[in-house]
């Protein structure tokens, strides 16, 4: 059974979605950007659709295209987010351990956003377990250079976590 390009578009944002998601995650703080950022990444998607030829893996294809997009819509519209997360910060104070898992996770994820762009996509990609040959396909470097700033990325985090 074959689907009409639409309905294999739809199908593949609907499995990977998540994809999408990290990405504006870890790209833009607030909310509302955050989905006008999804919006974006689909519809960049969607236009580009037509040229996936299957010479990579479809999630090396979505990455580089979400990636981009993330990306220049940051220097599009830079903003002063670094102001905005340090406010965030004082009304995420807890007294209970059991948020201590998600606080670690908002921290890492401000750790994340302070971060280069290109680290931040090498960091996220590695989280999601996309093996560095992709890595260095999608970024556009060679494998040993992945591995080279991975591990200087791992080092920064790891710094900027105990702070």
């Amino acid at each position: 059974m074959t689907h009409n390009p639409e309905q294999s578009f739809i199908n593949l944002i609907k499995e990977h979605q998540g994809l999408i998601h990290k990405v504006c995650i870890l790209y833009e703080t607030d909310r509302d950007t955050r989905n006008d950022l999804f919006q974006e990444i689909v519809l960049q998607l969607w236009k580009s659709f037509h040229t996936f030829r299957g010479d990579s893996k479809i999630t090396t294809w979505m990455y580089r295209i979400a990636l981009n997009t993330a990306i220049s819509g940051l220097r599009k519209y830079k903003r002063t987010l670094t102001t905005e997360e340090l406010e965030e910060r004082h009304f995420n104070i807890s007294d209970s351990s059991s948020d201590d898992h998600e606080e670690n996770l908002e921290k890492l994820h401000r750790c994340i956003r302070q971060l280069s762009e290109i680290e931040r996509a090498m960091i996220m990609m590695a989280l999601d377990e996309v093996p560095y040959e992709e890595i260095a396909e999608t970024i556009g470097i060679t494998q040993n250079n992945v591995r080279v700033r991975m591990n200087r990325i791992r080092e920064k985090l790891k710094k900027m976590m105990n702070t």
